[in-house]
């Protein structure tokens, strides 16, 4: 199978040569900030799977001061493209998927910390906090 994907302004784009995985959606306060949403939605992915096909210049990173965690953006129009662990690609945000990747949200994570105006649908999987390890 593969996966493409590209920001909102198309200067950048990608491929994944298998499959995405462990669909998540975080709703922490960092998430909530660095996707300008609710929470963010993101699926896993394999480092050696990823590469970039177009537009690569054109990536700004983002890496937090407290652990090798990441973000990479478009520095055109601001797309979060995807997450990144110790530099290497590690997720990719599902909004910037093309077309319908088979993969789905299977759980919403730090639900204890959403935003209050924030509704969480019925019948879906949530932890207050991570998912257990």
């Amino acid at each position: 199978m593969i996966v493409t994907g590209s920001c909102f302004c198309g200067s950048i784009a990608y491929k994944i040569e298998g499959e995405l995985r462990d669909g998540k959606s975080c709703h922490c306060q960092q998430c909530r900030k660095a996707f300008s949403s609710q929470a963010s939605a993101y699926a896993t992915v394999d480092p050696e799977q990823f590469s970039w096909t177009e537009g690569e210049q054109y990536l700004t990173s983002y890496e937090s001061q407290k652990t090798s965690d990441g973000l990479l953006f478009c520095s055109k129009c601001g797309s979060t493209l995807c997450g990144t662990s110790a530099g290497e690609v590690s997720g990719v945000t599902l909004g910037c998927v093309n077309g319908n990747p088979d993969v789905s949200i299977g759980m919403h994570i730090f639900v204890g910390s959403k935003a209050a105006w924030e509704v969480m649908p019925d019948n879906v999987i949530q932890y207050e906090e991570g998912p257990p390890v």
